[in-house]
């Protein structure tokens, strides 16, 4: 007899649970439902002996028919023809490779004349800032998992092995391939099993930025996890390559404090917000040198939130979507690109302005670790009389949030934590608390770099820092502070 383990039982109730309530919840409906119990043609269930089984026609594959590249519409991003043939495209010679902030990039064999990449969808132990973490889902031990690259016109072969207790699939997104390399499980597949490797083959017939993640139970294999970026570079680019070419991951997740997995049912109030998987300060500045030409990709797997990225110092031009290139003439000339749900964006610019400069979410409850939203409003109250009295019971008690939430950080450092959580907001700046965490980080540009490494903090030019005014500078001016 086949053993259960504990973890299979507790999943089985779980599932046994949803099912009652699923069965319930279609009960009340039938009452009310006229058409209840009717069934299509194409749903009815073939029952043998009291046990009900569905019944699954699979297509039959076509031995004698040859796919045919899609030619496309002149909004596909192509610089070369798609049927034309080319030895795989090489980092550093075909294209400038991908900077990863905190992330990994997918190493490659070359077979013949076609690029070889192994992911592992696995339960991992993900740190998102030091001290804080969770089990989560990825590929080869990250989420998200490590950047693929490729250059158009290249031949590609991914296996993927399932590591997971549960079916998986992969979906290439926004990427042109045979519909049954697609990834859509029961669509275009049947999933990959616990301890099964699938082997997807495909060429890259355009370029531009995509995504990969799972599409089996997405809200729950998306929500732990399971997403990536796709970059396929073009073959023959139009424009000069960039010097730094970046690429940013959004994620948002809801851990509790003193949790260690992922609430993949909750739908909003999400309390941690990820850039490549970190929150500030865990994630690694974006570094350039005085007038390098930059783009920074931008993609967003978060479950349910669109994300409004705001650089400072700078504007830029919207150039790219995962649907292609913009036309240069309908370039957007920004300081903040949405990127909704489902969606990459490039911005492109010249790192011309010295310093260290914010880039984040401009949702401000986005750029919060863990925040309670459970908390009383206490902005603005006097919490003298309380602090007295509740202090005589429980010592070193504080009411939080009477001055805003960019205390809580600095308060942590002489307080009890719940386990596994971290501060709301903040880290130790160059002048202050940098009252801002979750997906935020820093784009740090320095003239005379030797390297690409973190520089610390910026050193302003004299008379560039602002700084108190003085009270014979205020009468000069005929200013008044009261």
């Amino acid at each position: 007899m086949k053993k259960i383990t504990r973890r299979q039982a507790l999943a089985g109730s779980g599932i046994a649970l949803a099912g009652a309530a699923l069965v319930g919840k279609q009960a009340l409906s039938q009452a009310s439902d006229p058409h209840a119990g009717h069934k299509m043609p194409a749903q009815m269930d073939h029952s043998q002996h009291g046990a009900t089984t569905k019944v699954f026609k699979k297509p039959v594959v076509d031995p004698n028919a040859v796919y045919k590249t899609p030619r496309g519409n002149p909004w596909y991003a192509r610089t070369v023809d798609p049927e034309e043939s080319f030895q795989p495209g090489e980092p550093g010679k075909d294209y400038t490779p991908v900077v990863v902030p905190s992330g990994a990039t997918l190493p490659f064999n070359v077979v013949d004349d076609t690029k070889v990449f192994h992911l592992i969808a696995e339960e991992i132990s993900h740190e998102f800032a030091p001290g804080f973490k969770a089990i989560c889902w990825g590929y080869n031990g990250h989420t998200p998992g490590p950047i693929i690259e490729a250059v158009e016109g290249d031949k590609i072969r991914i296996y993927v092995t399932n590591k997971l207790a549960v079916p998986t699939t992969v979906h290439w997104h926004g990427i042109i391939l045979p519909m049954g390399m697609d990834g859509v499980s029961g669509l275009t597949q049947r999933t990959i099993k616990p301890g099964e490797t699938f082997r997807y083959e495909f060429k890259a017939v355009q370029h531009g930025t995509f995504m990969y993640h799972s599409h089996k139970d997405t809200m729950t294999q998306e929500g732990m996890g399971l997403t990536g970026m796709f970059i396929l570079h073009p073959r023959k680019p139009k424009r000069e390559r960039p010097h730094r070419d970046f690429a940013l991951m959004l994620h948002e997740w809801d851990i509790k404090p003193g949790t260690y997995r992922p609430d993949t049912s909750v739908s909003s109030g999400f309390n941690t917000l990820t850039f490549n998987g970190k929150v500030f300060p865990g994630i690694e500045p974006l570094v350039a040198k005085l007038n390098d030409r930059v783009r920074i990709r931008i993609g967003n797997l978060s479950a349910m939130d669109h994300h409004p990225i705001h650089l400072h110092g700078y504007a830029f031009r919207e150039t790219e979507t995962d649907g292609g290139e913009i036309p240069e003439s309908a370039w957007r000339p920004e300081t903040t690109v949405l990127v909704a749900v489902g969606q990459t964006r490039n911005i492109e610019f010249v790192a011309d302005n010295p310093g260290d400069w914010a880039m984040h979410c401009h949702m401000t409850h986005h750029v919060m670790n863990q925040m309670g939203h459970g908390l009383p409003n206490m902005v603005g109250a006097d919490p003298g009389l309380l602090d007295k009295a509740v202090g005589s019971l429980v010592p070193g008690y504080m009411t939080m949030g009477t001055n805003g939430m960019i205390g809580m950080g600095q308060m942590a450092s002489h307080m009890d934590m719940p386990e596994n959580s971290i501060p709301m907001v903040g880290a130790d700046g160059p002048y202050e608390y940098i009252g801002a965490g979750g997906m935020f980080t820093v784009f740090k540009v320095r003239e005379n770099l030797t390297s690409y490494d973190n520089p610390g903090w910026y050193s302003p030019p004299k008379g560039t820092l602002v700084r108190p005014a003085t009270q014979d500078e205020m009468d000069d001016d005929g200013i008044f502070a009261g």
